[in-house]
């Protein structure tokens, strides 16, 4: 049911955003040197590595390490990242990693290849048995600005209460919290 729903949901949500889509990608596009999208190294269901598209908010030039641990990140952004970031619509070529099965709408947000603290802490709770998701229980309980043990305590409250109504009020908070650009830090 959960897999239908995804690709379902996600297929539409394309097809809406496609005109969106074009535009962001055009002002990445014109606005900085480099490609559109940002393939990034990321751990999904059961520890297993995939690539995660986002449109490029970043210089190309910027280490591979989670935003909170560059010294300055405002100076890493392109001139439209920041935007971007603030409004989500950086997420949105993640909809393509959901058709493919490497993530699902609901789900704990994939870790960056190198969060070796926030895998190993997801792993130890049965978190990494999850597919990660666009959209999770922590992402509208902080966001990014959530530590890590704080998020996985969200990550794995969620493993045991899942539920496909419990999805749906993910989805519906999380339009509340990009449309108040609640817990975005950069």
């Amino acid at each position: 049911m959960k897999r239908f729903f995804d690709v379902s949901i996600s297929f539409v949500a394309l097809v809406f955003l496609s005109l969106p889509m074009l535009i962001t990608a055009l002002a990445v596009r014109l606005t900085s040197p480099g490609p559109v999208l940002y393939w990034s190294n990321r751990v999904g269901r059961n520890n297993s590595l995939f690539r995660m598209p986002k449109f490029r908010t970043m210089r190309t030039d910027t280490p591979a390490v989670a935003t909170h641990l560059l010294g300055d990140p405002d100076r890493w952004l392109t001139p439209v990242g920041g935007f971007l970031r603030r409004s989500s619509l950086d997420e949105l070529p993640q909809l393509f990693s959901i058709l493919t099965g490497d993530m699902s709408i609901v789900g704990p947000r994939p870790a960056l290849f190198n969060q070796d603290d926030l895998i190993a802490l997801r792993t130890d709770n049965g978190v990494h048995k999850l597919t990660p998701g666009l959209t999770g229980w922590a992402q509208i309980n902080g966001r990014d600005e959530l530590p890590i043990p704080v998020k996985v305590a969200f990550d794995t409250w969620y493993l045991q209460h899942r539920s496909f109504v419990l999805d749906l009020k993910i989805i519906a908070l999380t339009f509340i919290k990009v449309v108040k650009k609640d817990g975005v830090t950069h």
